[in-house]
């Protein structure tokens, strides 16, 4: 029976591939051990998609019908290679294997959790291992990794480049490790994990400010993680995630622009979620000394239980955010910490905290500490100097929905 065709049949393939692209990749470079070979792989698969499901029509699971052609054709590719390589002894070792291996779509669930851990070996430099791991499992650019990272587009690709080449050199296994090796492994997998919810919860650029697809995977990584190694700090990146995902709705109102946590109503928050995220929180907090994914999750679950924004307990979460800072000293949470400062205390007292970040250097291409100062400015009735602060943050700002609420601060500064 025919299959789509036309506008119809781009508009399926697309959102496969926005669907299915990473897991389906990661799948194909456990099968066939090589990032680019999978990469291309992966394309060649799509490119026959587009021809073959208009003739026969879409296969019960796409997912899995893309892996084994992609299979396929990096057999006929290295089978290409193999005529003409100096080392055809090895790329006949490499064929046999890959022909003679079975797999099936059970195998491929957790392709994306063992990719994870490849990615965050400890024969990896630690700079390189988050990169690569966002940039194969989530394909964000280098330029959103760079963005992440305050760094230089460059400087990620070749981080990323030589991460792919010791992998490659060094036989580094596609796999999950045993129990006992979970835990050395733990702090870099969670801080992937978080990385890749960030993205998608606060996109670095581009007109969406959320990316659903990222938020719902770095969910589902958690859950899984959290199975293998039901620790506290596991807990906590988990509730830490589901209490933030709880405020989706609320945060984009109907004509795409960005709300407030003070601003949003809360009636849209998922109870669901909150339920689920404070009980974590709980256990974690139970487990012993609580670490920074516990105290996160922790300042969330303190707004996420509060009845408005009036009667938040900002005393209990700058009290959070000062053992947070004693355990994971960091100019973001001093950051965070400054604006709930302004809350307990007044805008002035945020203002001065803000002040000693930027004058020591920290954060000054950062859009959202310049925001702050901004904002600290404004309800000081410091009209000047909160012109500048948001115009410093504008000019540092890459995300559309970000942008547009800052120029409306600027255009009702201007307005008084």
């Amino acid at each position: 029976m025919p299959g789509p065709s036309g506008a119809g049949l781009t508009a399926l393939v697309e959102q496969v591939y926005r669907e299915q692209s990473r897991r389906i990749l990661a799948t194909l470079i456990r099968l066939l051990g090589d990032f680019d070979l999978a990469e291309e792989a992966l394309h060649e698969a799509f490119f026959v998609a587009v021809e073959r499901w208009q003739v026969d029509g879409v296969p019960d699971n796409p997912r899995a019908w893309l892996v084994s052609v992609g299979r396929f054709k990096a057999i006929d590719a290295l089978r290409r290679r193999a005529r003409f390589a100096a080392s055809q002894a090895a790329l006949a070792s490499q064929l046999e294997q890959l022909e003679q291996d079975d797999w099936s779509l059970e195998d491929v669930q957790d392709d994306r959790l063992r990719l994870i851990f490849t990615c965050c070996h400890p024969a990896l430099a630690a700079d390189a291992q988050v990169p690569l791991t966002l940039r194969e499992i989530c394909d964000l650019s280098t330029e959103e990794i760079a963005r992440a990272f305050l760094a230089s587009p460059t400087t990620i690709a070749q981080r990323i480049v030589r991460a792919k080449a010791k992998i490659r050199d060094a036989g580094i296994p596609y796999q999950v490790p045993a129990l006992n090796e979970l835990p050395e492994r733990l702090d870099s997998v969670l801080r992937v994990i978080y990385l890749v919810f960030n993205e998608g919860y606060s996109a670095s650029m581009g007109p969406e400010l959320t990316r659903e697809d990222l938020t719902r995977e770095a969910i589902r990584l958690g859950r899984l993680l959290l199975e293998l190694l039901p620790e506290p700090e596991v807990m906590g990146l988990l509730a830490l995630m589901l209490l933030h995902e709880s405020r989706r709705e609320a945060r984009i109102a109907d004509d795409g622009e960005l709300i407030l946590l003070d601003e949003q109503d809360r009636s849209l928050w998922q109870s669901a979620l909150i339920d689920e995220g404070c009980g974590l929180v709980e256990r974690g907090l139970r487990g012993g000394r609580a670490g920074p994914y516990c105290l996160q999750a922790a300042i969330a679950a303190v707004h996420a239980e509060a009845p408005s924004a009036e009667l938040t307990d900002w005393a209990q979460i700058v009290g959070l955010y000062d053992v947070l800072l004693s355990r994971q000293p960091s100019p973001v949470i001093e950051l965070n910490r400054a604006v709930a400062l302004a809350k307990r205390d007044g805008a002035a007292a945020g203002l001065a905290q803000v002040e000693l970040i930027l004058q020591r250097g920290d954060l000054q291409d950062y859009h959202l500490a310049h925001a702050a100062r901004a904002d600290f400015c404004r309800q000081l009735g410091q009209v000047e100097a909160a012109r500048e602060s948001y115009q410093r943050a504008l000019a540092l700002a890459r995300q559309t929905t970000e942008r547009r609420f800052l120029e409306r601060r600027l255009a009702q500064l201007d307005a008084r």
